[in-house]
């Protein structure tokens, strides 16, 4: 057993649900106790049991100890492209994503890009998402392979689109299905990754391709979907025109078998209430991206709307119309969205979103999201002072609320002093 020690946070529940316990956790002189990469124990390091024995490493009351964050939905060939400027979605599709990522047709760039990629995200203390690939089958392969070797734990897709793109980046439909399929059976099982059936989303997918991506599903019902909606206004025409038949944008999936509660739809900015009603009575997530909403100018996302509708939101940073991987920039413009909206979200809520809520999203809770005995040990080691900045703020901070407020709205990278997953160091801060 190892027994680290420091300030630890967690949360516990969902602290958008009121209740009598509170949401969450702090110990300001705790512990996480961990075992064969499972949490022991976690609490208060002067009442904690005799049984809570071993090595002990101490990062002082300078470190935060604090589960790892999710990403519920980034692009991994678009890291590359981060900061490309200007148009709105599909303008910026046509001129920036698709030339990227035709070169994944080359599998030592994809090798490249998925080594750098996956240990930058664990650098920045992300140690789970769900990722897009590209239509190659060969690279997605690779994104495998690399997500294993860094220790990420990830759900990954081969993108599926057979129009309304590029020539150079179609795949016929039966061959997208049988692509995605061998994919599913190598992958499929691992202990820490996962696969998505990934259509990029419905206007570059026929109607035989999500035939079959719902026939994928029906097949494999323990994979995920991952897919966009409503994101931009020009879009949601642009499917109406496509799919005359289709109730709606979320009714286009649902028609294809492609919505349950592992469905994770990335934006959902422009949902209608009967969208929502749909999402809530299926169990489709949405993913919440709002650096990349922003950046392209798609909109507010109503998370409130959805929230008390039943349908889970997660975090998204949206690599690579999103500008950082960072998770703390993600929570900071999740609150700024918020507040142009009307609706102050506090500290709390913003890292259950970061953390646990992601966690839920995904279908993953059961093993991460929070420090809690019987979990995976994946979680961060913050550094309270990593810049002058920021121990400026947090040397005053009087309470775990304006602590965590210090480190959404001032944190980076350099906060993120190590990473584990599964109680195995895979970052740390040079």
């Amino acid at each position: 057993m190892i027994i680290y020690r420091g300030r630890v946070f967690t949360p516990v529940s969902d602290p958008f649900v009121s209740g009598e316990q509170p949401a969450w956790a702090y110990f300001r002189g705790g512990y996480v106790a961990v075992e064969r990469g499972k949490i022991v124990s976690i609490g208060d390091w002067k009442t904690r049991s005799e049984r809570i024995a071993g090595e002990t490493v101490d990062f002082g009351s300078e470190s935060l100890l604090t589960p790892g964050f999710v990403d519920t939905h980034l692009h991994a060939p678009q890291v590359e492209m981060i900061g490309s400027f200007g148009g709105h979605l599909l303008e910026w599709l046509e001129r920036y994503t698709f030339p990227t990522e035709s070169r994944f047709a080359d599998p030592e760039h994809a090798r490249r890009v998925g080594s750098f990629l996956f240990r930058e995200l664990l650098r920045n203390g992300t140690t789970a998402g769900m990722i897009f690939s590209t239509i190659h089958q060969e690279a997605t392969d690779i994104f495998f392979e690399e997500a294993e070797s860094a220790g990420f734990r990830g759900i990954i897709g081969k993108t599926m689109m057979d129009r309304n793109a590029p020539e150079y980046l179609l795949e016929d439909a039966e061959a997208s299905y049988r692509g995605s399929k061998a994919l599913i059976e190598k992958w499929g099982k691992h202990p820490t990754l996962r696969y998505a059936i990934t259509p990029r989303f419905a206007p570059t997918s026929s109607p035989r391709q999500l035939e079959l991506a719902g026939q994928l599903k029906k097949e494999h019902p323990e994979c995920y979907v991952h897919s966009h909606v409503s994101e931009n206004k020009a879009e949601v025409a642009w499917v109406h025109e496509l799919f005359p038949d289709a109730p709606h944008y979320v009714g286009v999936y649902d028609h294809y078998g492609l919505l349950d509660s592992r469905t994770v739809l990335a934006h959902g900015v422009h949902l209608t209430d009967d969208e929502i009603a749909l999402l809530a009575k299926r169990g489709g997530r949405v993913a919440h991206c709002p650096n990349s909403n922003l950046f392209l100018g798609s909109g507010l996302l109503p998370l409130r709307r959805l929230l008390e509708a039943g349908v889970l939101v997660g975090l998204g940073s949206d690599i690579g119309a999103g500008t950082t991987p960072s998770p703390f920039n993600a929570m900071a413009d999740c609150y700024k969205v918020q507040q142009v909206r009307g609706d102050v979200l506090n500290p709390f809520q913003l890292w259950y979103l970061a953390t646990l809520g992601g966690a839920r999203v995904l279908s993953l809770d059961d093993r991460a999201g929070s420090l809690e005995p019987g979990k995976d040990a994946d979680f961060l080691v913050l550094d309270l002072q990593a810049t002058p900045m920021l121990e400026a703020r947090t040397v005053h901070a009087e309470s775990i609320e304006d602590l965590l407020a210090g480190l959404i709205f001032i944190g980076d990278d350099r906060v993120v002093r190590k990473t584990f997953v599964q109680g195995r160091e895979v970052s740390r801060r040079i």
